[in-house]
């Protein structure tokens, strides 16, 4: 049965040895871009054009045409190459179309040798749009899935392959319409069959270098980072540009390949899920990668059933909008008729939508199956029984889980939300009543309660996984109100210091973390790390704040934003347990303070969003089990361990 996709959707390709079908109602240049894990394109010679036509495992057609067929062997790609993009472009010809909204929309169609169609896109919705990615072909689960993407440049085929990463791309771009313009009709030909020795004749060509033209490839991760997701207009860091996730104790050589996938149930079925798939250097990294990778598939597969569904809304309406303008139809029972066959039509592509949506749901559910149970402390909820052979770990983790995202569409499946460690930005517990509507239904002193247990889990968890004194937790507790919340720090000996309340107290630790981020800064930048004072801790630091700005005053504010902007890079981090509107006395001076922090609540919220499309995710934070005792078996093994320095 044929899969006919929509803007987002993604389907399981049951064979390597394929077709891609183009059809559009003006000529168009057909071409193909090779990516990496990161979808990176590494150059001229990872992408198939008229100019270019031939690639190992791929040929494209020399020419710009009404209709295309592109020859594709997903077994012949070099190991390098995760995904396959289909462009189209419009070529510049005197005369002709400049934009795809002048002409129908394109028709995809992924088909095997035989004919047989797999999956199809139409390429609706297009305008000003001169170049598109129409399709990419990705590596899922030691097999192929190919995804609708329908993605359109204004700024034409140049655009398209900047946005790519390709190097000097209107130059590339400008080559290949003068090919276009010179080129000569052709066939194109199928993949080559295999040799008797059961290898792949490659085309003619050459093989695609390795990244970096001979150099180690950039390392992972394929996804993109936890510090991306937040508020919808959430901006940058406070230090501005990228962050460099590399980890600091990574070889730069390329990872293992992932273990093959588990052969299907049935003929015919995907695949069965297997934990730790994905690519990366060790078990942990692999899963990381895996969780990130079921994340990005949730929000297109829920993209596609919206999408869908709308689309099913606008044909209904468009149908009866067409029907009912001719007064003719509105006498008798014509315009009711109207109705039920645009309802039932509506209805009947909404159920489509839905089974696909459904298909996808249940996929992802028997990998989260069989990934949750094997991830490791760090990643794992509090309700793993990986916590109760718990012990004080040798190395730092990649990661941290801070809690589970899901959308509406599938409350059930919860996607762990995992940062990358070292922190690189803060947190914010908003304990305010006017972050959201369940905020507002809670009590006050409930609410700050429950914000202040968060940070207390938050923070052991981090004391559980870094190894014995190398991270250090101070808390600063005004006015003494979370005594209760703070007892299971307290009690096991976990914390550098009691809780400093009171004026002094703040200032006493605020001046002491500052000193440390000045000491190391300027060590740092003299090249004498070595001539550090013997007194600093050279552990990583986590202030836990609670009840700001109760108890600051403005020296304290300064210090604070201070730690906020400078400390992450120097190993000093901020845990905010805060209202936001408790704080709007000082105006707008404290926005770039609570910009920096990455905003979670104590009680489901979504006001979290994707990277890829942009979901309101809801954001469930961490809880351990009723009438658990872990963290506090946790915490005495934490302790122990400082005591005896690790041994």
């Amino acid at each position: 049965m044929t899969a006919e996709l929509v803007r987002g959707q993604n389907h399981t390709l049951p064979q390597t040895r394929l077709e891609i079908r183009v059809s559009a109602g003006a000529p168009v240049v057909a071409g193909a871009t090779l990516g990496d894990e990161r979808g990176t394109v590494h150059g001229v010679e990872w992408i198939a054009h008229p100019g270019s036509p031939q690639l190992p495992g791929l040929e494209v057609s020399r020419q710009a045409a009404a209709d295309h067929r592109l020859a594709v062997d997903l077994d012949a790609l070099p190991d390098e190459v995760h995904r396959l993009t289909v462009l189209l472009a419009l070529p510049l010809e005197v005369g002709g179309p400049t934009r795809f909204g002048a002409v129908a929309s394109p028709f995809v169609a992924v088909t095997g040798l035989d004919g047989t169609e797999i999956a199809t896109f139409t390429l609706t919705g297009l305008d000003t749009e001169s170049a598109v990615a129409a399709l990419e072909i990705y590596r899922r689960q030691g097999g192929w899935k190919v995804r609708a993407v329908g993605q359109g440049y204004a700024g034409g085929l140049a655009a398209m392959l900047a946005d790519q990463g390709v190097e000097r791309a209107a130059e590339l771009a400008g080559s290949i319409q003068e090919a276009v313009a010179g080129g000569m009709a052709r066939t194109v030909a199928p993949p080559p069959p295999r040799t008797p020795e059961g290898e792949r004749v490659r085309h003619a060509g050459g093989p695609v270098p390795a990244p970096g033209d001979g150099q180690p490839p950039a390392m992972p991760p394929v996804t993109p980072q936890p510090e991306q997701l937040a508020e919808p207009a959430a901006p940058q860091t406070a230090q501005g540009g990228p962050i460099d996730y590399a980890h600091p104790r990574r070889q730069a050589a390329a990872p293992p390949p992932p273990p093959p996938a588990a052969p299907p149930a049935e003929p015919g079925q995907p695949a069965l899920p297997v934990a730790g798939d994905a690519t990366g250097w060790s078990m942990d990294e692999r899963l990381y990668n895996q969780v990130w990778g079921m994340f990005e598939d949730l929000a297109r597969a829920v993209a596609a059933y919206r999408s869908a569904v709308d689309f099913a809304e606008s044909r209904m309406d468009q149908e009866l909008e067409r029907t009912l303008s001719d007064p003719r139809s509105r006498i008798g029972g014509a315009g009711d008729r109207a109705r039920e066959q645009a309802r039932a039509k509506r209805d009947e592509l909404a159920g489509r939508a839905r089974e696909a949506l459904d298909r996808d749901l249940a996929q992802l559910a028997a990998e989260s199956a069989v990934v949750e149970p094997a991830l490791p402390a760090p990643y794992a909820g509090w309700d793993n029984p990986v916590w109760h052979a718990y012990r004080v770990p040798m190395e730092i983790p990649m990661a941290l889980r801070i809690g589970d995202l899901h959308l509406p569409e599938s409350a059930a499946l919860r996607i762990p939300l995992l940062v990358r460690l070292p922190l690189e930005r803060g947190i914010w517990i908003d304990s305010g009543r006017t972050a959201s509507e369940a905020a507002a239904l809670t009590d006050t002193d409930q609410l700050r309660r429950l914000a202040m247990e968060s940070a207390v889990l938050h923070a052991a968890r981090l004391l559980a996984v870094y190894p014995a004194g190398e991270f250090a937790v101070h808390v600063i507790d005004p006015a003494g109100a979370a005594a209760t919340a703070l007892a299971p720090l307290v009690r096991s000996g976990v914390l550098a210091g009691p809780p400093a309340s009171g004026a002094g107290g703040v200032s006493s630790v605020l001046a002491q973390l500052t000193r440390r981020v000045d000491l190391v800064q300027m060590a740092i930048r003299a090249g004498a790390a070595d001539s550090l004072p013997p007194d600093l801790d050279p552990a990583e630091q986590l202030l836990i704040v609670n009840d700001f700005p109760h108890g600051f005053d403005d020296r304290a504010v300064t210090q604070l934003r201070y730690l906020a902007d400078e400390g992450p890079s120097v190993g000093v981090h901020l845990l905010m347990v805060a209202d936001r509107e408790d704080a709007s006395a000082y105006g707008p001076v404290l926005d770039p303070l609570w910009r920096s922090l990455l905003r979670i609540t104590p009680i489901a919220d979504d006001h979290l969003a994707d990277p890829w499309v942009g979901h309101a995710w809801t954001y469930e934070p961490p809880r351990t089990p009723v009438g658990s005792s872990v963290l506090e078996l946790v915490l005495a093994q934490v302790a122990a361990a400082r005591r005896t320095g690790g041994r």
